[in-house]
């Protein structure tokens, strides 16, 4: 049990004061980017299956 409440005590100690936070503001600015990325990759990947199953189509018909 002792191990146990060691452990936590380390995790609580690591977690308030040796990790960087981020500000409000970088979190923000992380989290649009991330989106931005998110929609354009899932555009892309939109383009690629559109285009392979045209192309396949034609092929096949």
């Amino acid at each position: 049990m002792n191990t146990i409440r060691t452990w936590f005590g380390e995790v609580y100690d690591e977690m308030m004061n040796k990790v960087s936070w981020p500000t409000a503001e970088e979190l923000q600015e992380s989290t649009v980017i991330v989106l931005v990325a998110a929609i354009l990759l899932a555009l892309c990947i939109s383009v690629i299956d559109i285009s392979t199953h045209l192309v396949l189509n034609f092929i096949y018909k």
